[in-house]
């Protein structure tokens, strides 16, 4: 069973605290969002595949991938403002289909005890909008199918 993904929006402001556990320690996780041949393997709905066209993961680095379903392709690109390993992520985070629409992500990696960890994102969007439309758009879907994709994958590792 998948641990459970937590949401919390509240309406009329533009942002969001995503929460999710996993199963694997920090450091495995880590990994995950920072080498980009895992990343490629777990981000998105489980219908879509990634590919990477740029990464560059470090402070000041960047990153760019594009997701593929039956119904057409999708860009992704971002900055890396500043990353400390096992422990923090900040970045940006934009669609392309939905140019100047930038949000930033404040993550974060903690351990729990026995082996396990825990994600904590802090996504703030430019406005309560962008937020919405996001949503709307199936946010919550990417993120929970991506989370089990990488249950899977880190399940794998151990």
């Amino acid at each position: 069973m998948s641990n459970p993904l937590v949401i919390e929006a509240v309406p009329g402001t533009s942002y969001a605290d995503i929460t999710r556990e996993f199963e694997a320690p920090v450091a495995a996780l880590f990994r995950a969002h920072a080498d980009p041949e895992l990343f490629a393997r777990w981000i998105g709905p489980g219908d879509e595949r990634t590919e990477v066209t740029h990464w560059d993961f470090r402070t000041g680095g960047g990153y760019r991938f594009v997701q593929r379903d039956g119904d057409g392709e999708y860009a992704f690109r971002g900055v890396f403002h500043t990353i400390r390993e096992n422990e923090l992520i900040i970045q940006t985070f934009e669609y392309e289909g939905w140019p100047d629409q930038v949000s930033v992500d404040i993550i974060r990696f903690e351990a729990l005890d026995g082996g396990r960890s825990r994600l904590v994102d802090h996504s703030v969007f430019p406005t309560v909008e962008v937020l919405e439309s996001m949503q709307a758009e199936g946010m919550e879907r990417g993120i929970r199918e991506g989370y089990e994709k990488l249950d899977r994958m880190l399940a794998g590792e151990r």
